[in-house]
This record gives C-alpha cells, structure tokens and sequence, in this order.
C-alpha cells in the first residue's frame, strides 16, 4: 500500500473505527447481559417474596377467621348463660311460723311442680305426692322433734326440673 493511497488509508480508518465500535458492543452486551441476568435474579427473589407474602397473608386470614370463630363461639355462651341466668326459676326458703308449724315459701320466678323434701320432716304430716307451688306461694307443713330425733337443721328438696337437692337451712324455732 502505497502512501498516498488515500481510499486505502480510508478503508483502514473504517477498519479500526468498526473495530472499536465492535469492542464497545461486545462490552455493552456482556453489560446487558449481566444486567439481564441480575433482573431475572430479582424476578425470582421477588417471585419468592410474593410466596412468601401470600402464605403469611393465608395464615394471617386463618388466623383471623379463627378468632372470629371463637368470638363468635364465646358470644354464643355468653347469651346462652345470661339466657340461663335470667330464665325464671323456683327458689325455696323455710321459716318458721308458730310451734311445730313451718312454712315452706317459693321466693322464686317461677312455680315449682312435684316438691319433695328427701328427708323426713318429723313425720307428722307428709307432703303430699305431686306438690306445685306456685311463685310466691307458702305451703305450711308441721316438723315436730323429740328427744331421739330432734328437728333437722337442713332440708334437702327436689322439684321437677331440680333433680340435684338443694339444701335448705331450717331456721331455729321462735318461742
């Protein structure tokens, strides 16, 4: 090649400026490359971010349906136990009216049917088979001690719907 061979000297310049472009190419492709791969990384880790959110969102929704549940479950025996607590219900007392005569009163809300006192109230008259008492009603009966079997200091009584004894205190006797 000659000196003044100017499109020769031409040639090599674009030779060499093609050959710089390409190396600057080849740098911007293994940067894009990189970049590529560290963006496909970020995919997957927010891939797995997302699985991560969506299983704790899962639990988190268990969660809340569970104590919503179990709000429920306690608001359910809440009412039944008031319900229980305000349903009207027989409450008995005894007091003593005169001599062997004693009262058997139903301070209650509501009557009582089939009264039966388990133990025996001296004997002298029984109750009767089948004994209602109404809410605020007394039924005297007569209770008499001796020297061998004195007055008893508690009554156990039963009635339809109160199949345990409840136990009555038999207040002592006036005059």
């Amino acid at each position: 090649m000659n000196m003044g061979d100017a499109p020769g000297w031409a040639g090599a310049g674009l030779g060499l400026a093609a050959f710089v472009v390409s190396l600057r190419s080849v740098k911007h492709g293994k940067r894009a490359a990189n970049a590529a791969e560290g963006s496909a990384t970020a995919a997957q880790q927010s891939v797995v971010e997302t699985r991560r959110s969506s299983d704790a969102a899962e639990h988190s929704a268990t969660a809340a349906e569970e104590a919503l549940a179990d709000q429920r479950r306690g608001a359910a025996e809440r009412r039944r136990q008031e319900q229980e607590a305000n349903r009207p219900r027989a409450e008995f007392r005894i007091e003593h009216r005169n001599k062997a005569v004693w009262e058997l009163i139903n301070c209650g809300t509501a009557s009582a049917e089939n009264v039966r006192c388990l133990d025996a109230p001296g004997a002298r008259n029984e109750w009767p088979a089948g004994l209602s008492i109404a809410a605020g009603d007394v039924y005297p009966f007569m209770m008499a001690g001796s020297m061998q079997e004195p007055i008893p200091s508690v009554l156990r009584v039963v009635w339809e719907g109160q199949d345990e004894p409840v136990l009555l205190r038999v207040p002592p006797r006036i005059g």
